[in-house]
């Protein structure tokens, strides 16, 4: 028989206040150490009114493994992803290649809804960042469908460009449903 349970180490914690009850709600990051992939399971437990946590929601998709199957055994590069609870909103900081990204997400009608996404990347074709370096920052706010991305010089006091769309979605992405490749849809 197979342990359904293999994500017994525990990398990440986080705890605040999700479905604005008051009461403390825990994130937390789990890696399954027997899978030579290294794969993640994200978990948000939420405070229920007799004071315990209730998982609501699990997910294997939103993190990347440390060592994915099609990197054969390679370590992927990045840092695994930092969770913060600021004013009810779940974010989750990711590195990508040449830069990162930011998730939020709002607890509404039983889900966590991705409502926003700020990324981050910059263009280095020499390897380092210098002063021709560009800086790509993303804004996008799913919930008004206005995308906007600035390139910047490092030290620039305006951007270089300016380029801003209306992108529609709906519904709302929820985080169970969200892939860690998602990120280039952003």
């Amino acid at each position: 028989m197979k342990n359904k349970n293999k994500y017994t180490y525990e990398v990440r914690e986080e705890k605040g206040d999700l479905n604005h009850d008051g009461k403390m709600d825990r994130v937390t990051v789990k890696m399954d150490t027997v899978d030579e992939t290294r794969p993640l399971r994200l978990q948000i437990f939420l405070s229920q009114p007799n004071g315990k946590l209730t998982l609501t929601v699990s997910s294997d998709k939103i993190i990347e493994p440390q060592y994915p199957a099609e990197k054969q055994g390679e370590f992927n590069g990045y840092q695994i992803p930092n969770f913060f609870i600021e004013e009810g909103i779940l974010k989750m900081w990711s590195e990508i290649k040449g830069g990162n990204i930011t998730y939020h997400f709002k607890y509404k009608r039983g889900n966590f809804e991705l409502i926003y996404v700020d990324k981050l990347t910059y263009d280095a074709p020499q390897g380092y960042i210098d002063e021709n370096t560009i800086f790509t920052e993303t804004k996008f706010d799913l919930i008004t469908g206005t995308r906007t991305e600035s390139d910047e010089k490092l030290g620039s006091t305006r951007p270089l460009a300016v380029r801003k769309k209306r992108v529609l979605v709906g519904p709302l992405p929820k985080i169970q449903d969200v892939k860690f490749s998602d990120k280039d849809l952003y």
